[in-house]
């Protein structure tokens, strides 16, 4: 591979990468807002279904909904359904004669942007039991085939903006030469459709929580492709096939140096289009408020976002061939470009973000709005270096719209038909009369005579051409009046101030158009690693609940809490310090969960499933609804859990509790959840 290309897929793998290390486990965007029954409520008499509602649309299957009896029996008496009419909320009938005792209901949906998620909650008939029913606390995506999907869903990011960014370039900018970004525009096509084909059999696995082992299951299989993720990806494929026959004529037509039709042209405008629409059906903008705005601002930052990274790319391989510099009309096109694709992320961005917070309390208010907070200082530091860029492009427009000053002309010598015959008569020996110019010959001869007529020549002659003019007198008399000496190059000249300034000219302006290009190629080096920063951020972001969902979530659960009686829960939280053995869960009982004094219990379970000691477990609560906390447990080793008595919760409300678990003296991981606190 040579320079240009490996430089190109450093760019284009650059943002990949980092989006891979940055992204933290996924946490999607729909939440439970209600169930019925409500988490360890106590019924009379026994329920006809269990019903849960989400923040957004879900996707469910045969079995989103398993209800388990105290022994461990499934109790469903059918399949789990939508309400009619509610997208977001979802039932399953139980069987009749349920006896008393604590029921578990574990759930597995699909968020809307694609994500699964899952859970378990009990509630009691007649009275709470003991129950035999293994609650699962495994994450709800399995580890490796998670991050096989993780893999593919970003290279598909990157090859979509190989594919479409390079392209437009190659159209809109003309580069003097299109040759080495064929091969990056052929490299985004072939990428694409590996990891369309990778996401078509690792979205069952993805799904169901199952490991890679199960990518060719064909239950899995089918449930994708019958699913609205699976309809894209098929659409995506159709789309690629489309885009393989407007690459190929449109190639022909550069390589005939000519343009492509514009019908051609409108058909890969559509393509593009409609590749971006399969991102957007399956991800967040398909659900919740202004669905068909959100689809049109996805759609639109997507393109934005490919025209942009995609071109840098492209930019950064042409700049790089110093056997054929950039023109700086391409630069200049790119520039606009890359200008009007940043500016359509602002805007696409900003509607997303209301979208997203739905208020100004949850700017600061909540995880999503903080992080946001941080992209957009990151995206203004991106629109300062695209600044330096456009400056080093309007320098390099200005090299082409001025050109270089050519050298001044030398005046040349005025003829003096009187002198010549004079300076004939001179080199003869003869005696002849021309003003006062002919005593001084007689008296001084020939040469004297030479020099008083070069004398009076240059006082006749403007003073930018007197010494050239005393120099071609010189040689005349000097030679033969039938045999005219040869040229010679004079010193005066050589020295003249005009030659010089031109000499220098010529010098100097490759030097400063190269002293451009790299300046041209620091900055827009720059602007790729703080888009890159931007991308980094965009992905914690979109794994971040949004701030609307999570204060219609809160305030749904504080007032559930606040119409509840006490009651005790017990969190069960997975951790990994990523350490052999340095994994396992913490069980936190929290009793009786409700404002004023509580006592908490934190018990760790090892990888082996039994009862594990650490060094230190530390505990704290915070209300963000009203800017309480947080407030620390103060939790101490009461030999095999820690614990405390005085634990202090001010107001009822879903609080956020942090358990921070140090496996040893220098590895911990410190996790979330939510805790229901009644008055």
């Amino acid at each position: 591979m040579s320079a240009p290309r490996r430089a190109a897929a450093l760019v284009a793998l650059l943002g990949t990468l980092f989006l891979l290390g940055g992204a933290a486990t996924v946490s999607a965007h729909s939440a439970v807002r209600d169930t019925d029954p409500r988490e360890g409520s106590v019924l009379k008499s026994a329920p006809r279904e269990v019903t849960m509602t989400f923040t957004e649309s879900v996707g469910i299957t045969d079995d989103s909904l398993r209800v388990l009896s105290p022994e461990n029996r499934r109790v469903n008496a059918g399949d789990t359904q939508h309400v009619p009419g509610r997208s977001d909320t979802v039932r399953v009938r139980l069987n009749d004669d349920l006896p008393d005792g604590t029921f578990t209901v574990a759930w597995r949906v699909v968020s809307a942007d694609s994500h699964p998620i899952s859970g378990a909650f009990t509630f009691s008939i007649g009275k709470p039991s003991e129950t035999t029913v293994p609650v699962s606390v495994e994450p709800a995506v399995n580890p490796a085939s998670g991050a096989l999907y993780d893999i593919a869903r970003y290279a598909a990011y990157a090859a979509v903006s190989l594919l479409l960014g390079v392209a437009v370039f190659v159209l809109a900018c003309s580069p003097s030469s299109a040759e080495p970004l064929r091969g990056l525009v052929r490299a985004g096509w072939w990428t694409l459709l590996a990891t369309t084909v990778a996401l078509v059999f690792l979205r069952g696995p993805y799904e169901r929580g199952t490991g890679p082992s199960t990518v060719f299951d064909p239950a899995l299989i089918e449930n994708t492709l019958t699913s609205r993720p699976g309809w894209a990806l098929l659409a995506r494929l159709a789309l690629l096939a489309g885009a393989a026959v407007f690459l190929v004529r449109t190639e022909a037509a550069l390589r005939r140096s000519a343009e492509p039709k514009p019908a051609v042209l409108a058909a890969g405008g559509f393509l593009a289009v409609a590749l971006a629409v399969t991102w957007a059906v399956a991800e967040h903008a398909s659900a919740g408020i202004q669905v068909p705005a959100a689809m049109t601002s996805s759609v639109l930052h997507l393109l934005a976002m490919a025209v942009w990274l995609g071109g840098l790319g492209a930019l950064l391989t042409v700049l790089h061939r110093s056997s054929t510099p950039l023109a700086a009309t391409s630069v200049t096109r790119f520039s606009r470009i890359a200008f009007t694709s940043v500016t359509v992320l602002v805007l696409t961005g900003v509607y997303q973000s209301w979208r997203g917070l739905g208020s100004w309390d949850a700017v600061f208010g909540t995880s999503y709005g903080r992080i946001l907070v941080v992209k957009v200082c990151a995206v203004v530091a991106l629109l300062a270096a695209a600044a330096f860029s456009r400056r080093w492009t309007a320098r390099l427009s200005d090299d082409v719209e001025q050109p270089a000053q050519k050298p001044v002309p030398e005046a040349a010598p005025e003829p003096v038909p009187e002198a010549v015959p004079e300076l004939e008569k001179v080199g003869a020996g003869g005696r002849a009369a021309a003003g006062n110019t002919v005593p001084a010959a007689a008296e001084g001869g020939p040469a004297s005579a030479s020099a008083s007529v070069t004398e009076t020549t240059a006082d006749a002659i403007p003073e930018t051409t007197a010494e050239t003019t005393a120099d071609a007198t010189s040689e005349t008399t000097a030679g033969s009046p039938s045999t005219p000496s040869e040229p010679s190059a004079s010193p005066s000249v050589s020295a003249s101030p005009s030659a010089s300034s031109s000499a220098s000219s010529s010098v100097s302006a490759p030097e400063e158009a190269g002293v451009r290009h790299r300046s041209l190629r620091r900055s827009v080096l720059a602007e790729v690693v703080v888009g890159v920063a931007v991308l980094v951020i965009t992905t914690v972001l979109t794994g971040t609940q949004p701030g609307r969902a999570e204060l219609e979530t809160a305030a749904a659960e504080s007032t559930a809490a606040a119409a509840d009686g006490p009651t005790a829960s017990t969190t069960l939280i997975p951790f990994d310090v990523g350490t052999p053995g340095g994994h396992g869960k913490v069980q936190i009982v929290l009793e009786p969960g409700r404002v004023g004094e509580n006592t908490v219990e934190a018990v760790i379970i090892g990888p082996d499933g039994g009862v594990a000691t650490v060094p230190e477990i530390r505990l704290s609560f915070t209300l963000d609804s009203q800017k309480i906390g947080p407030i620390d447990a103060g939790l101490t080793n009461k030999g095999g859990y820690w614990g405390t008595e005085s634990l202090n919760l001010p107001l009822a409300g879903t609080w956020t509790m942090k358990v921070t678990v140090r496996t040893t003296d220098i590895d911990q991981v410190s996790e979330t959840r939510r805790v229901k606190i009644a008055r």
